[in-house]
């Protein structure tokens, strides 16, 4: 390891250099190029989020609108959008919980569990299909949390209020989430991104001295502006499609820098 905090050993540290100038230079332009594709595509990932956003904020009606300022073709005559409650709007709000972490039997299950620290607004936290933990059966049937079917739409209550995700298995939370199963007139995809829209909203009306928590009384009674169901399909399934773009574009980033740091790997001696 480099020596630290003493500046005449970090002076004394021997750096492997190439003899010859030519080589030294074929490295680091190497390297150089590399950093600028990585740069270019990190833009290009900044830019598709940034196109997202803003696409977000036109395709959903302003706070104290109910008509958005974008609207497809086909239902720019279709009328104002309907405002509903989320109660109104679910067939059911579930509860989130944590079995006793002292029992190892209630841990290590079958059960997926989810916490708000997997779970985020962006396309990388579109979907759930894997949690870090799982509980047991017996565990599930010791707290309080529920299952919650496939295409819920999760939503973290508290630290922070108002992360975001779609289950694309069965599975459970902690109390730190709240499990919304929408109804049939109600397109989950749509649902989703109204949540992620109304965060601003959703967590001006938290409570709680310590960390703002929103209770699923406050989540029932919250309201949201919603079109007929097939014009729901059409928003979501743009706003998703580019999620899909923003998420290739991201994992093609990742597999930039990892080819950076395997490749600095080679070109530097242990």
């Amino acid at each position: 390891k480099m020596p630290r905090g003493d500046i005449n050993s970090i002076k004394e540290y021997p750096v492997p250099i190439p003899p010859e100038t030519t080589e030294q230079q074929k490295i680091a332009h190497c390297l150089s190029s590399l950093d600028e594709v990585i740069g270019l595509q990190a833009k290009k990932v900044q830019a598709l989020k940034q196109h997202k956003k803003g696409l977000m904020q036109q395709l959903f009606p302003a706070e104290g609108e109910t008509t958005p300022h974008l609207r497809f073709p086909e239902f720019r005559e279709a009328g104002a959008w309907e405002v509903q409650t989320i109660d109104q709007l679910a067939s059911k709000i579930a509860q989130g919980g944590t079995p006793k972490t002292s029992i190892p039997k209630y841990w290590n299950g079958d059960i997926p569990w989810i916490t708000p620290a997997e779970m985020g607004e962006d396309a990388a936290h579109h979907y759930a299909e894997t949690t870090h933990r799982t509980i047991s059966r017996e565990g599930f049937e010791n707290s309080s949390t529920e299952l919650l079917p496939v295409n819920s739409v999760i939503i973290s209550s508290r630290a922070p209020i108002g992360y975001v995700t779609i289950n694309k298995i069965e599975m459970a939370t902690n109390q730190g989430c709240k499990g919304i199963v929408p109804k049939k007139n109600t397109y989950h995809e749509f649902f989703y991104f109204s949540l992620i829209v109304a965060k601003q909203r959703l967590n001006d009306l938290g409570a709680g001295a310590g960390f703002k928590e929103i209770s699923t009384s406050t989540l029932k009674a919250f309201q949201i502006s919603i079109p007929k169901h097939i014009e729901q399909q059409k928003i979501a399934h743009c706003l998703s499609s580019l999620d899909e773009v923003i998420g290739l574009e991201s994992h093609k980033l990742d597999a930039l820098k990892n080819l950076k740091k395997g490749l600095m790997q080679q070109l530097f001696p242990q």
